[in-house]
């Protein structure tokens, strides 16, 4: 009987999609262009003010017309789309439907303010009832403290942080992580199978939530990509860098395309498994 290590090559290739949010501010039309053109395998769709981003139909037309699966629903965020689907539970439930409609398993949605008392109180039964009713996954987004004149103030209840909350579904975002000084690759390790979603970026820790280009910023991407592919993950990696700044023909494709790369390789790594004998 021994305990060797043998590398075995993952038969799932896990895959590789773009949020609509990385072509902002082009439109959910450009950003199922621009994954077919790069060879992304899917678009996962941030609700916004966007009339094609809320209607189920159009985005099963562009999904068919580009051959992009919707891996996902990114629900309206409070901030950004405070008008979008009325309130804090409409929006994911409005979303989890859209979800279901278009044929993709994973919502996305940020943990509630503080000053959303109610909705905070109740979030995480509320997160996992609306789960089961609508049979999707409600990964839940960690996020980062606020800081006010240098001290940091309580903004998410209850937490930025999913570690260690009753979450059975967990999106882990790089550039969220670096923003709140967190370690990305220690995080993943520790969520496990809660790990369902990954948004791919950097940060330089500067303290702006900035979605640079995987491997310009200060987070272990390529050791935490390769942790992925060689622990059976089985969720799916998103691309979601902030191009908004492209300001020549060909800049911000050449931005996803290194996305892509940096994604396809360090992905492409064994996995392992022990073996008796």
């Amino acid at each position: 009987m021994s305990n060797d290590v043998e590398p075995e090559v993952n038969d799932r290739q896990i895959p590789v999609a773009l949020s609509s949010a990385s072509v902002y501010p082009l439109s959910v039309h450009d950003a199922f262009a621009v994954a077919q053109d790069l060879g992304y395998e899917g678009v996962e769709v941030m609700v916004t003010n966007n009339a094609v981003s809320q209607n189920p139909d159009a985005l099963i037309q562009l999904s068919h017309r580009y051959h992009q699966k919707i891996v996902s629903i990114h629900a309206p965020t409070l901030l950004l789309t405070q008008q979008v689907w009325g309130t804090a539970w409409s929006k994911i439930e409005k979303s989890c439907q859209m979800a279901a409609e278009v044929d993709c398993d994973t919502v996305v949605v940020h943990p509630p303010f503080r000053w959303q008392s109610n909705y905070a109180e109740n979030f995480v039964e509320g997160v996992r009832e609306m789960a089961a009713t609508y049979q999707v996954r409600i990964a839940v987004e960690n996020m980062y403290p606020w800081r006010v004149r240098g001290r940091e103030a309580v903004a998410y209840l209850p937490h930025w942080d999913p570690l260690g909350q009753d979450y059975d579904d967990v999106t882990w975002d790089f550039s969220h992580a670096a923003t709140a000084g967190a370690n990305s690759l220690e995080a993943i390790k520790a969520l496990g199978s809660k790990l369902r979603h990954v948004h791919l970026t950097d940060g330089s820790g500067s303290g702006k939530d900035e979605h640079l280009v995987p491997g310009t910023g200060t987070q272990q991407c390529a050791d935490a990509l390769q942790h992925l592919a060689a622990s059976g993950f089985d969720g799916v990696v998103v691309a979601e860098i902030s191009t908004r700044k492209a300001k020549v023909a060909g800049e911000r494709e050449e931005m996803l395309a290194e996305t892509l790369r940096f994604a396809r390789q360090h992905l492409s790594v064994p996995l392992v498994r022990s073996s008796d004998q």
